[in-house]
């Protein structure tokens, strides 16, 4: 097995030919590693202390704030004495609630120094939710900034140690104190391939999120493969849109451009504005760009066209991007949003990949590292079921522990495959087209729906800014799929629009497919990550609720006339 450096360059090598990067990859031996100690600070620190590792823009002010690998290296040095003299130990878990300021990548740094667990978390948590983290997360350190100190109020944080990233007040001492401390640190010893590394509490679609734990090998290892998808080479000034306490910005604004030895580009600004993006993407000289489908999104309401942009390779991850938005962006900058896919539990593990061909709307293929399967509901090889992964002798570093139940004690990835809850289709040249959660798809007329699908040519439609597809009861044909529409600031939502909607998703989808409902809404239900919970808009269907701030103005296709013979044709003279 190749060591870390290896294999790492070997994918820098191979940036742009997949199949040579596919069959010559091996993850790095399960060999005691630990990330910031022997890649951080002995490659990048040595190598290029003075390269920036970290810019953080301020978009309102243009402030900037900009920190070398060599500052990042003995900050973190500081910060993790100052938590050791603390009595922080290996394995005890640090409860991390920061924003895009420096203390978070160097605590971050800090605690894998250490051997500390880290805790990631969005500072848009409710006290409900941070007393579960602080529980089921077994805390007994917390970093926050000082708007976050109130949140505390009330909760049971007598025992645990709280820096606060401002001034030192009543029970939190000042992050700054660690500026003292020696710019030179040793270990207390190796740290283990699999040591715990990070405790992520997943987005909490469901009643209470699972914890997902990874090790020092899963995630930082793991993210070679999505350097990779990212395209990134040293010396890049990568932009990542994403918020922190997310596996996404650990993902794109932590490990995966320094594995490359790229300088992570961070443009900070509330609320989110894409006209002030594309300014600062001008102003910074950013060559790389991630972001999610919803900040893509609202980047082609903007003028792209005529822009001075040193941009090499634009992406998009969270849900697969609408083929609409990947040709809008082509035509203005010459450059292919390339899709890349993954969830809290692994590194991105399916993509496309730079110099390849893109399918709009796919997932691209198995990355570097990945041995991916469709099964079907028995568990046989298929065309389009739930995407797997091979574990055994093929599990992908990049892959969980696995979850945890509060207790340390961990389920969810072993046996022959992990389960990913992911529905795909798998065309002849092994590329993946995304159909949906297991959850999302349903059956009207026994025809399988996917939302996703019928989204794409929704946002085609110029008055239509974002939708989300679910399906609602029907007495002949089960379940019907109806759209719940957030238009552009420059329509109206109105009879005149539906109809408008209406006749032009006609045209685009079999009559099977076909939206026999829609929904004028002013906002869309999401995580805090940006994801739409269909899964909320499904509820209020189910439930017949009509008061909730995700309704709006109806409409079917039975209220326009003048389309019902083209709405009313049998699903075979037009499906296919």
């Amino acid at each position: 097995m190749p060591s870390f450096r290896e294999a790492r360059d070997l994918l820098l090598a191979h940036r742009t030919d997949y199949a040579t990067a596919v069959a010559q990859f091996a993850w790095p031996e399960p060999v005691p590693f630990n990330w910031a100690l022997d890649w951080f600070d002995a490659g990048l620190a040595a190598e290029y202390p003075d390269r920036p590792g970290l810019r953080i823009v301020e978009a309102a002010t243009g402030a900037e704030q900009s920190l070398t690998f060599g500052e990042l290296s003995r900050r973190s040095n500081q910060v993790a004495n100052r938590l050791r003299g603390l009595g922080l130990k290996r394995g005890d878990h640090l409860l991390l609630l920061l924003g895009n300021v420096p203390a978070l990548w160097e605590t971050f740094l800090a605690a894998m120094k250490l051997g500390v667990v880290v805790i990631p978390a969005t500072t848009l948590l409710t006290a409900e939710e941070l007393a579960d983290r602080l529980e089921r997360g077994r805390a007994r350190a917390i970093v926050a900034g000082p708007e976050q100190m109130p949140r505390f109020a009330g909760l049971d944080t007598d025992d645990v140690i709280r820096i606060v990233t401002g001034p030192a007040a009543e029970g939190w001492l000042a992050h700054d104190e660690a500026f003292h401390e020696a710019e030179t640190f040793a270990p207390d010893g190796p740290t283990g391939a699999e040591d715990p590394l990070i405790l992520y509490f997943t987005s909490g679609t469901t009643a209470k999120p699972k914890l997902v734990r990874h090790s020092h090998r899963s995630y930082p290892v793991g993210a070679l493969s999505t350097m990779y998808w990212l395209g990134l080479q040293p010396g890049d000034q990568h932009c990542n849109v994403s918020s922190p306490g997310w596996a996404k910005h650990a993902w794109s604004s932590f490990f995966a451009p320094w594995n490359a030895g790229a300088t992570i580009l961070v443009i900070n600004q509330a609320p989110f504005n894409a006209r002030i993006l594309l300014e600062q993407l001008e102003k910074t000289g950013a060559t790389t760009l991630c972001a999610p489908p919803t900040v893509w999104r609202m980047v082609i309401q903007e003028k792209l066209e005529g822009r001075d942009l040193r941009l090499r390779e634009v992406c998009a991850a969270g849900e697969p991007l609408n083929p609409e938005v990947i040709e809008r962006v082509k035509s203005a900058w010459g450059l292919t949003i390339r899709d890349g896919y993954g969830q809290t539990e692994t590194t991105a593990l399916m993509a496309n990949t730079p110099g390849q061909p893109v399918v709009p709307g796919a997932l691209g293929r198995p990355l570097p590292g990945y041995r991916v399967r469709v099964l079907d509901a028995d568990d046989q090889p298929a065309t389009e079921g739930e995407v797997c992964l091979e574990l055994g002798s093929h599990r992908p570093a990049g892959l969980m522990q696995g979850y945890d139940d509060g207790r340390g004690r961990l389920t969810g990835a072993e046996g022959e495959v992990y389960r990913t809850g992911d529905v795909a289709f798998v065309d002849a040249q092994g590329c993946y087209t995304f159909v949906g959660r297991a959850d999302d798809v349903f059956k009207s007329s026994g025809y399988r729906i996917s939302p996703f699908e019928l989204e794409s040519v929704l946002i085609e439609h110029p008055l239509v800014a974002e939708a989300a597809v679910v399906p609602v009861p029907d007495p002949v044909r089960y379940m019907i799929p109806k759209a719940y529409v957030l238009l552009t600031s420059a329509a109206t939502p109105g009879r005149e629009a539906a109809l408008d909607i209406f006749r032009f998703t006609n045209v685009k989808l079999a009559g099977f497919k076909r939206l026999r409902a829609l929904e004028f809404v002013s906002e869309l239900p999401k995580t805090i990550s940006g994801k739409i919970r269909r899964v909320q808009l499904r509820r209020l269907e189910h439930d017949g609720v009509t008061d909730d701030p995700y309704r709006g103005v109806s409409f079917t296709q039975s209220d326009f006339p003048e389309l019902k013979g083209d709405a009313e044709r049998k699903p075979d003279q037009t499906a296919g």
